[in-house]
């Protein structure tokens, strides 16, 4: 009887381990597969093929695919910058566009402001390239910009935008393809025809060049792919949200101005709203010689102020959520 008893004793003992067993290993699996953080990150589907331009790109090559999927997931995931761009863009687009469309230049190449300068007609860069197309002061001058110590015309949206534009047009001429222009307009046209003719290719996105100059062009396809269609990578934006449009009058000045400031209230405006719209103005007066002339934009009153209920003007209506 004792040895009966004993028996059913290893019995339920050696149940009752294999069950805790059992179940510290299926709570421990549970554990290892339950996610560590709040939310999910998916990545994001790179496409086979696209447009940039004119000029149709595929993705099937392991360098090119690798380098739009890191671009694109960046730009997807790096959010607080990517809204501010749809923002300015609102603003900034409709002035430069129809500067490109009336050069002939293809509409696509706007991106490149959107890459240079985050669409910030102050920006500076480290190596002092300034404005929305990031022009260095001798290339501005070779291409008509004025740069002194009171006017620099990098810092125009619409004059650096004509520049940016001969400049493109020029490089264009000289390599026959959109891409090799956009990748010459951040390297350079001296390095880009050297790595051509030394690396023994015609085509501009095959070259081996620093890691800046590689990741450019395919950093204006994945904004482009973005700002597209906004919601497909998760950016919900309210058309009230959009930095609002702004209504300028054009005043016209062919004399000297001491005193800038005096000007501005002159104008209605304070001296900070002045220098923000015309970022040209490099000091606190303007001198103005021979047959000179310089035109201020001087935004209305009214375009100065956000008002409840009003709806700024959407310049693409594929970046809003209604």
């Amino acid at each position: 009887m004792k040895k009966l008893i004993l028996f059913i004793f290893l019995i339920l003992t050696l149940t009752v381990a294999t069950i805790l067993l059992i179940s510290g290993n299926h709570i421990e699996n549970s554990e290892q597969q339950r996610p560590l953080v709040m939310s999910m990150t998916a990545s994001v589907e790179t496409p086979e093929r696209m447009n940039f331009a004119g000029e149709t790109h595929t993705f099937d090559r392991y360098d090119k695919r690798e380098r739009l999927d890191r671009e694109l997931n960046s730009f997807t995931y790096f959010h607080s910058t990517t809204l501010l761009l749809i923002k300015r863009a609102n603003r900034i687009f409709p002035i430069i566009e129809p500067i490109l469309k009336q050069q002939g230049l293809p509409d696509d190449l706007k991106y490149i402001a959107v890459i240079e300068s985050s669409l910030d007609p102050r920006a500076v860069s480290p190596a002092r390239a300034a404005g929305l197309w990031q022009f260095m002061s001798a290339t501005a001058t070779q291409f008509g910009l004025e740069v002194s110590a009171e006017v620099d015309e990098r810092y125009s949206i619409e004059k650096s935008t004509v520049a940016a534009g001969r400049y493109l047009k020029d490089a264009y001429n000289k390599y026959g393809s959109w891409s090799a222009a956009a990748l010459s307009y951040n390297g350079g046209q001296g390095r880009i025809t050297n790595e051509l003719r030394n690396q023994q290719t015609g085509e501009a996105l095959d070259l081996w060049l620093v890691e800046e100059t590689t990741r450019y062009y395919y950093r204006m396809l994945a904004i482009k792919l973005v700002f597209e269609n906004p919601p497909q990578y998760g950016f919900i934006i309210r058309p009230h949200q959009l930095h609002k449009p702004m209504v300028f009058k054009d005043v016209n000045v062919s004399s000297s101005i001491p005193s800038l400031v005096t000007f501005a209230k002159q104008q209605g405006l304070t001296y900070a709203q002045l220098k923000d719209f015309n970022s040209w103005l490099r000091s606190t007066k303007l001198t103005v010689s021979g047959n000179k002339s310089y035109t201020f934009k001087i935004p209305t009153k009214e375009s100065l102020y956000y008002k409840r209920n009003e709806t700024p003007k959407v310049h693409n209506k594929s970046w809003v959520t209604p």
